[in-house]
């Protein structure tokens, strides 16, 4: 599968914060500095799960329909995917 150049983009913004972060470190920067910028990092990273996994289940839907299947187990394994994720 094909991923969008945005699921890309979002990873090397998410690569660009963590180098951020291992500057601060080496730093000594305050650590309520480091765990926000920690928490937005995951936050991006959740967004990024969701992007991947949406685009996935979209592309997947559309291969079972195209197939006369129904997209449940695809739907059950996408929903899992997402609470594993958590």
């Amino acid at each position: 599968m094909e991923y969008d150049k945005a699921i890309t983009n979002r990873l090397k913004r998410i690569e660009g914060q963590v180098r951020g972060v291992l500057g601060m470190l080496e730093e000594g920067k305050d650590c309520r500095e480091i765990v926000t910028q920690l928490t937005a990092i995951r936050t991006a990273v959740d967004r990024t799960v969701g992007a991947v996994i949406g685009d996935n289940l979209e592309h997947c839907i559309q291969e079972e329909l195209a197939q006369g299947n129904s997209p449940d187990q695809v739907i059950k394994e996408a929903v899992g995917l997402l609470v594993k994720s958590r």
